[in-house]
């Protein structure tokens, strides 16, 4: 695949949207632990969290892309991608577990171990994104980098205006996860009696099923937290009820 082939430019922006749509929350990490930190200290903990988590994450992602050479992973892989590409469509409560800390080291720490915690999707997508090439993996991670880095607040309130955005990063990573499971040398005896078209109804399908599971188990999600929040406000005014006075409630005669 070279510059020349349509292919790779379909393949350099696969890499780049993957990566940045699943940044999102890693930008989260990395504000939430520096948020107690001090003009200059909260720049250095952004730049040098941000440094450390990006190099961690080249070296898993250039580990994985060898990994899926070997039979039956890209299977896996697509099956844990196609769960990942599920939950980005159901709502968390992202960033109650990450702690500010007032302290220089401490707040690196916690984003580059929340980060690499994190970067498991990222990994996967992006490696599965590059199908094997090298040179394409690591231009597409050159040009996405700095956009995470430096777009990814912009990214996120694009997200929260306009949803769909979030969707279509989902329904990406189904596409890309078709094509990964397609392509596993284990079922190439199978697959290889097909033309190459099936490949993309199969990342077609993909992308689908990962758009409808994830948006009818977000419905639910949201539909469980609404009931939650009932539950709360009643058993607040029951015990409001209960801390009443005597005869407050009897009728006025």
């Amino acid at each position: 695949m070279t510059p020349a082939d349509p292919l790779f430019w379909t393949a350099l922006l696969k890499i780049i949207g993957v990566n940045i749509v699943l940044s999102g929350d890693n930008a989260v990490v990395i504000a939430l632990a520096a948020r107690s930190l001090k003009g200059r200290q909260q720049k250095l903990a952004i730049f040098w969290g941000s440094g450390a988590a990006i190099v961690l994450r080249i070296l898993l992602t250039l580990f994985a892309v060898a990994l899926l050479e070997l039979s039956w992973l890209k299977l896996i892989g697509s099956v844990l991608l196609l769960w990942i590409g599920v939950k980005l469509l159901i709502p968390e409560n992202d960033g109650d577990d990450i702690q500010a800390s007032d302290n220089l080291m401490v707040a690196i720490r916690t984003i580059l171990i929340a980060d690499l915690v994190m970067s498991l999707d990222n990994v996967i997508a992006v490696a599965a994104a590059a199908g094997g090439h090298w040179g394409l993996l690591i231009i597409g991670l050159a040009i996405s980098i700095p956009l995470v880095i430096f777009g990814a607040t912009l990214l996120l309130k694009l997200m929260e205006r306009w949803p769909v955005i979030i969707t279509i990063g989902a329904g990406l990573l189904g596409f890309v996860a078709g094509e990964m499971g397609w392509e596993d040398k284990a079922i190439a005896g199978f697959t290889s009696q097909y033309p190459e078209a099936v490949k993309y109804v199969i990342a077609g399908i993909g992308a689908a099923f990962v758009v409808l599971l994830g948006r009818y188990l977000g419905g639910k999600a949201l539909e469980k937290s609404a009931e939650a929040q009932v539950e709360h406000l009643g058993g607040h005014v029951h015990k409001e009820a209960d801390k009443a006075p005597a005869g407050s409630n009897d009728s006025v005669r």
